[in-house]
């Protein structure tokens, strides 16, 4: 039975999720941090404020997070484990919870910090992008699109809502799949862009592969929406679908 947001225990696993902390399953007699760990760290934070995130590699940066989540114990080997284990910063960040905690010494603490940076990355692409002219601010659309797709490990359907003026007016998840296989509905996205009073739509999905060469269900699965579409005189932009590093355009490799 799904527990109310606002219920007791609700608010007793919140509470736990905030204040768990790895390091304190092995105190400290003095209750301090050793001078060895409080020097790394404040040498870290100043090459940091004093050059930015371009004066640190990955595993420094991702140091820094973990500064929060574990306050009086070396974070060095857990970001090294981290790294050596997901590939980059941007991978440890999006990784799954589940992938994530099968890491000894990552725990709810850990996931938190990691999960607000990755929260906060989606909210500021994403601020680029709303109510704002897409086809003019396309490259800050594929951006956002990037940052909130490539990584996943399972596909993603969303779909973009536009405006008569091609503002985005609505981000919207339609569906989530397998490593290789998403389920979409045509008429649902059809239906949304009616409720939105969308006049355009563009549709994103991503390839966990990392090769975002349509599939022929890509390709059927489009042409009917773009049929739905034309049945309602809405316009279909594009369909995007991400890759690790890279993206292909439906319109502009000539399959839409």
């Amino acid at each position: 039975m799904t527990q109310s947001p606002n219920s007791p225990h609700a608010f007793a696993e919140m509470g736990s999720l905030f204040q768990m902390d790895e390091a304190r399953s092995v105190p400290l007699p003095s209750g301090k941090i050793p001078s060895y760990i409080a020097d790394h760290r404040s040498r870290l934070r100043s090459r940091f404020m004093d050059g930015g995130a371009n004066a640190l590699p990955d595993y420094e940066l991702l140091e820094l997070v973990l500064f929060r989540a574990i306050p009086r114990r070396d974070v060095k080997p857990l970001a090294h484990t981290l790294m050596d284990t997901f590939g980059d910063f941007n991978r440890v960040i999006t990784a799954p919870i589940a992938r994530l905690k099968s890491i000894k010494g990552v725990g709810d603490a850990v996931v938190t910090e990691l999960k607000i940076v990755e929260a906060a990355a989606h909210r500021m692409m994403r601020a680029k992008v709303m109510h704002k002219p897409v086809l003019t601010s396309w490259d800050a659309l594929v951006d956002y699109c990037h940052t909130t797709m490539a990584h996943r490990e399972t596909e993603q359907f969303r779909v973009l809502y536009l405006d008569r003026k091609n503002t985005l007016i609505a981000d919207e998840e339609q569906a989530k799949g397998t490593v290789d296989h998403v389920p979409v509905y045509p008429r649902e996205v059809a239906k949304r862009a009616l409720e939105l009073n969308a006049s355009a739509i563009i549709l994103v999905h991503n390839h966990p592969s990392g090769d975002p060469t349509p599939s022929q269900q890509d390709i059927d699965m489009t042409t009917q929406i773009l049929a739905a579409c034309q049945a309602l005189n809405l316009t279909l932009h594009d369909h995007l679908i991400i890759g690790k590093s890279c993206e292909l355009s439906f319109r502009a490799d000539g399959y839409l």
